[in-house]
């Protein structure tokens, strides 16, 4: 075996630029790979976790008539849970509203959510310590899209219990940043309590936010969904773009591998005297397939060397610098943060390099099985087989 390889380097450094430009190719689709599946596991990780941080916490308790996907349920969807079950729960009672900036009417979704709680990264703290009669709070892309900032009033329309309208200013006393848009565009949150005395819907809660303390239980007219149920949106959008990142880069991975199969049954034909010296010398036929196939790897070895010197502090500099997202890229309705950090996992690194030199090692045999058919007295004449 180190022979083999001492054969197969002597004769890949020989072929001077044909070796490099088959190295180059296979180790640019190297740095590829693991440059867009960082780039998939960093968001992915961003997400879950502003998520969890913004808006999910350790699960929610959601009342069986309600859909998040259906705004015809908002108006029945609440209900009351007794005492001895709001232990690490945080209520929130959802209404439609409207409100009306600068003589615009805009629909919002009306939030009420207990100032004292901890368990989200909302600036709920605004509404506790200020002195307005209905405090709001907004977030970044709510107060561009209806041109508001903090200390503004505004005038507010929602309906009570019995469905009557009624309207009152509400005042904006923080404006918060978040790059989870389900708590920001088109929403106002202001303390529940004052919610409950503007709906008359008492102690009602649309859903609860659970801590780490919750212990799940089967309560009647509640459903509970877990942070794996919550995210299964996420961790579908995440699964459909590493498959639809991996036709990229197996078309590119193919392309390498393509000039390695050329590169090597080209070098069959050319070489059959070579090989029949081999044989005469002794070497037997699965030895020669073996040279041959080693030659073939060797490819991807180069081609890892060659990558780790571009792209190990190529990644270095993205996963401490992050990669700029564009501002319209935020409007999807996902987490996305203005910046995402790559994280180059081990398991990544490693997957990809096994994943690389297995396919060079494959496409490198399958030409060289012809040599276990050559007669050696004809492949010494250079003479086809």
């Amino acid at each position: 075996m180190k022979l083999a390889f001492q054969l197969a380097y002597k004769n890949l450094i020989g072929a001077g630029l044909r070796t490099w430009l088959n190295v180059g190719v296979l180790a640019f689709s190297f740095i590829i790979i693991i440059f867009y599946n960082g780039l998939i596991d960093g968001w992915n990780d961003q997400a879950k976790h502003d998520s969890i941080a913004w808006e999910f916490g350790e699960g929610k308790l959601m009342h069986s008539d309600y859909d998040p996907f259906d705004p015809f349920t908002i108006l029945d969807g609440h209900g009351v849970l007794e005492n001895d079950q709001l232990n690490d729960l945080t209520p929130i009672l959802l209404r439609q509203a409207s409100i009306y900036p600068e003589g615009r009417m805009l629909s919002v979704a009306l939030k009420g959510i207990d100032a004292n709680q901890t368990i989200l990264e909302l600036p709920t703290a605004a509404l506790k310590n200020s002195t307005a009669e209905i405090p709001a709070i907004i977030g970044r892309n709510m107060a561009d899209a209806a041109n508001l900032k903090t200390g503004d009033n505004i005038l507010l329309r929602w309906r009570d219990k019995g469905g009557t309208f009624d309207a009152a200013k509400v005042t904006i006393v923080d404006v918060f940043e978040t790059n989870v848009p389900t708590v920001d565009a088109g929403q106002v949150w202001i303390p529940i309590k004052k919610m409950w005395e503007m709906t008359g819907l008492e102690n009602h809660a649309t859903f609860f936010i659970a801590n780490e303390k919750y212990q799940p239980s089967n309560i009647l007219d509640w459903k509970y969904q877990n942070q794996e149920m919550l995210l299964s949106d996420l961790n579908e959008i995440i699964a459909m773009k590493k498959v639809s990142g991996s036709i990229m880069y197996l078309l590119l991975l193919a392309i390498a591998l393509l000039a390695i199969f050329d590169t090597q049954v080209l070098s069959v034909f050319r070489r059959q005297k070579e090989i029949g010296t081999y044989i005469s010398l002794g070497m037997t036929r699965s030895q020669v397939v073996g040279l041959f196939t080693v030659e073939g790897s060797m490819y991807s070895f180069f081609a890892m060397i060659l990558g780790s010197i571009v792209g190990v502090p190529l990644f270095a500099y993205l996963a401490k610098t992050g990669i700029g997202m564009p501002a319209a890229s935020r409007d999807m309705g996902i987490p996305l943060a203005e910046r995402i950090f790559p994280v180059f996992s081990i398991q990544l690194i490693v997957g990809t390099i096994l994943l690389v030199v297995i396919a060079a090692t494959i496409v490198s045999f399958l030409p060289a099985r012809k040599i276990s058919k050559m007669n050696p007295v004809l492949a010494l004449k250079g003479k086809l087989q």
